[in-house]
């Protein structure tokens, strides 16, 4: 027995050894299968938003790559390649219901790049496509814009020729080096545009308050309190009339697309039978008023007017269809963010009516391409309120609020702008 005692103790001595061995391997197994698992991370999703008339593409990585972006006909295609990168099956399945795009699916293209191709659904081209360092919580991402376009425009941008590479990429394109430097290259603080719409106006009073004061007076000198207040915020604000004077309510509208507006608002004072009804109300465009109310203060609206179609002549027929039809949702989709920002910040100082944010079929808030929302400040009827109303310190009240929820409106939209 004894002359096998060191035998067992050798044994044990190698089984450690082999031991410490396997283990080692395993270690640098599993470190090597992360490296690579990280190293295959490259493109791991995509993000699509749709705006007006175009759509971004954002696609999300963890490193720098070479890229080309093109177009291609019979059938129609939106071709991404990729290199050195590697790309997620996932972005295969993310675009339902998307009005220019469908589903991308993945190739090869030379030994070590990938291509993603789109079917499109309509005629577009690439206006822009760039890197976008790390920031904030944000890693890599790469942004494909494009617009929709005639046939000719599309059949004039067909090719590998008319590619926006890595060498050419979009004048926009920034790094994180090159950051600072494009963003003091650029205007200061270039000015948002707001335009507000004094309601009534010359031969239409608008509502008669309790006392006799008119609407129209009430509407002109809110949006001139507002108009001062928010441009002391640095907006570039106009008024579609500064004087008791009669607008038709479609000029209105044509005068905010004019100035090429980013958010338009209507001022108005309620009136109602019942002298005991009161509250602040927000409307964004609903084709179907949310209630009988509504639809009623919408026609006593419109009724001055002669309804007119909007001038889109700079357009072909089938662009302009299309461009109406994604306007009009993209723009009310973000009446009703505005919207929300209102009643939110009346909510702190002002009574707001029940169920205040509120939908009705304005004219003045059709415009299709311009986020429009219809201030109903209160009830002029109402003894109390048409008080209130009549006050220079409660106009400002109201004024310093709305103006709050500008900058919501707009901080959040800067926001969403590259997601």
């Amino acid at each position: 027995m004894k002359d096998f005692v060191p035998h067992i103790f050798s044994f044990c001595r190698k089984l450690k050894v082999v031991t410490a061995k396997l283990m080692v391997l395993a270690v640098a197994g599993y470190l090597c299968l992360n490296v690579k698992a990280t190293q295959a991370a490259g493109i791991s999703s995509m993000r699509v938003g749709q705006g007006v008339g175009s759509v971004r593409i954002v696609f999300d990585a963890d490193r720098k790559f070479d890229y080309k972006v093109f177009l291609l006909s019979s059938p129609k295609r939106l071709v991404v390649d990729t290199f050195n990168v590697p790309v997620s099956p996932k972005i295969e399945k993310q675009l339902d219901n998307n009005n220019l795009l469908s589903d991308p699916r993945l190739g090869t293209v030379g030994v070590d790049g990938t291509r993603i191709v789109f079917d499109l659904k309509k005629p577009v081209i690439v206006k822009k496509a760039f890197m976008l360092a790390p920031q904030s919580n944000f890693g890599w991402r790469f942004v494909v814009d494009v617009a929709i376009a005639s046939e000719r425009e599309f059949a004039s941008k067909v090719g590998s020729k008319y590619a926006l590479s890595t060498e050419n990429a979009f004048a926009g394109s920034y790094s994180s080096s090159k950051s600072s430097k494009s963003e003091k290259s650029r205007p200061a603080n270039k000015k948002k545009i707001v335009v507000l719409d004094p309601g009534h106006g010359g031969k239409d009073p608008g509502a008669i308050g309790y006392s006799g004061v008119y609407e129209k007076n009430i509407t002109l000198a809110m949006a001139k309190e507002l108009k001062t207040i928010l441009e002391k915020e640095g907006y570039k604000v106009y008024l579609t009339r500064s004087s008791d004077i009669f607008i038709p309510l479609r000029d209105r509208v044509k005068i905010a697309r004019k100035h090429n507006a980013d958010l338009f608002m209507s001022i108005h004072a309620d009136s109602a039978v019942n002298r005991s009804a009161k509250g602040l109300s927000v409307y964004t465009l609903s084709e179907t008023a949310s209630d009988k109310e509504a639809a009623a203060l919408a026609e006593r609206e419109n009724k001055v007017d002669v309804v007119a179609g909007l001038n889109l002549l700079e357009h072909s027929k089938e662009v302009s269809d299309i461009l109406i039809n994604l306007a009009q949702r993209e723009t009310m989709n973000r009446s009703s963010e505005f919207a929300t920002f209102m009643v939110q910040e009346m909510r702190k100082s002002v009574k707001l009516k029940d169920n205040t944010h509120r939908f009705a079929g304005f004219a003045v808030l059709k415009a299709p391409d311009v986020p429009s929302v219809l201030l109903e400040m209160g009830y002029l009827s109402n003894r109390t309120e048409e008080r209130l109303l009549k006050q220079k310190s409660y106009r400002k009240k109201l004024a310093e609020s709305t103006s709050r929820a500008v900058d919501k409106y707009f901080d959040n939209m800067q926001h969403a702008s590259v997601f």
